[in-house]
């Protein structure tokens, strides 16, 4: 059985939760209490030297510590239902979206966390090395998220799915953005309407839940 290292409240890890949930994957789950500062101690830098979650824990003893590659790993042995599209061109178009949810919804999320939370002073980007805040950063943020908000819903007036027909990782990771996108009170407007649809759509399923 795999080994996930997991933090509840975390959303990075939400998104492997939902592709074994996708998936449908017997995993042992592992607590880690980022508030408490566990992915710090030695013990899980002995596992992940970046000292971040989620980490997958292979059959073979080999940790897989990012969402591209549990996801690229758990497509693999589990192509069904599929995840990162099956013809070039859904593969391609998944690889698209994936990388500008990435780039401009969380990160852009993350940039107003890690810039205004007082927990993270001194942790405005993620692992063991300190690193000091931008408020100018956080405000930068916000606007990337709320402009993101706005490319979503244009995208979602023509496809049911960011990546095209199907339920892609890209509907995941935009999910969890969106879902993210609250803790700093950042909310879609009422008039991005394919938008809310499609969020009700993607909390339908069992994923949804997790």
């Amino acid at each position: 059985m795999f080994k996930f290292y997991d933090c509840s409240t975390a959303p990075s890890p939400r998104r492997a939760r939902m592709v074994i949930a996708e998936k449908r994957v017997d995993v042992e789950t592992v607590e880690v209490d980022l508030r408490a500062g566990e992915h710090f101690s030695p013990n899980f830098q002995a596992i992940n030297p970046r000292c971040t979650v989620p980490v997958l824990i292979t059959e073979g003893g080999e940790a897989l510590c990012d969402n591209a590659a549990i996801v690229r790993y758990l497509e693999a042995l589990y192509p069904d239902p599929p995840l990162l599209g099956t013809t070039p061109l859904d593969q391609a178009r998944t690889a698209e979206w994936i990388w500008r949810v990435e780039s401009e919804g969380l990160m852009a999320v993350m940039e107003v966390l890690r810039n205004t939370s007082k927990a993270m002073k001194d942790r405005a980007l993620p692992g063991p090395d300190p690193v000091p805040q931008i408020p100018e950063l956080a405000e930068r943020g916000r606007v990337r998220g709320e402009r993101f908000f706005k490319v979503m819903n244009d995208r979602l007036k023509d496809t049911p799915w960011l990546a095209g027909e199907t339920f892609s990782f890209a509907d995941i990771s935009a999910f969890v953005f969106v879902e993210f996108a609250a803790w700093v009170k950042l909310q879609p407007g009422e008039e991005l309407e394919a938008l809310a649809s499609w969020r009700e759509a993607c909390a339908a399923r069992p994923s949804g839940k997790v």
